[in-house]
């Protein structure tokens, strides 16, 4: 694969794992459900790494990945279920891998290939934890102890200094 190609095909994967970590903010903006939130700050956490990844590896290309804004998503009523943004996310993340995989396999430096084979086994971790959320688990990322409440919920802002 030539530079200019590589070039090409490391944006564009930027682009489409820098979508879906703006709708997982989104998203994670209207989960109330404690345990639910605290998978969504964990997948933007690793997104966050696999964006930074995939950065340098642009900027080692001398380019400039693109810049995609957070969606706004229609209004939820108290009520509403998260559910169906949660399974849109699920297939989202399954969508991702089936475009990708093929393409990463036919990158000729270990180096990128390599770092898309963990995006790619990420990004199917985050399905897995999509596909529990609505199945109903709630204990994703482990279980607290039973004395061990989560207080009011989930704060209204994602990082506190």
């Amino acid at each position: 694969m030539k530079p200019a190609e590589l070039l090409t095909v490391l944006r564009e994967c930027h682009r489409d794992k820098l979508t879906a970590r703006q709708r997982h903010v989104a998203v994670a903006k209207q989960v109330g459900d404690y345990e639910f939130n605290n998978t969504y700050q964990y997948i933007i956490n690793r997104e966050d790494v696999q964006l930074q990844w995939l950065e340098a590896a642009i900027a080692d290309l001398a380019g400039t990945p693109d810049v995609v804004a957070e969606p706004t998503l229609p209004a939820r009523g108290r009520k509403d279920s998260i559910l169906p943004l949660v399974a849109e996310d699920a297939r989202q993340a399954a969508d991702f891998v089936a475009k990708w995989k093929p393409r990463a396999a036919k990158m000729t430096q270990a180096r990128h290939r390599t770092m898309m084979g963990v995006i790619l086994g990420e990004t199917l971790e985050q399905k897995r934890f999509f596909d529990q959320m609505t199945a109903g688990n709630d204990d994703l990322l482990g279980r607290r102890h039973r004395s061990v409440g989560t207080g009011d919920g989930v704060m209204a802002v994602r990082w506190i200094e």
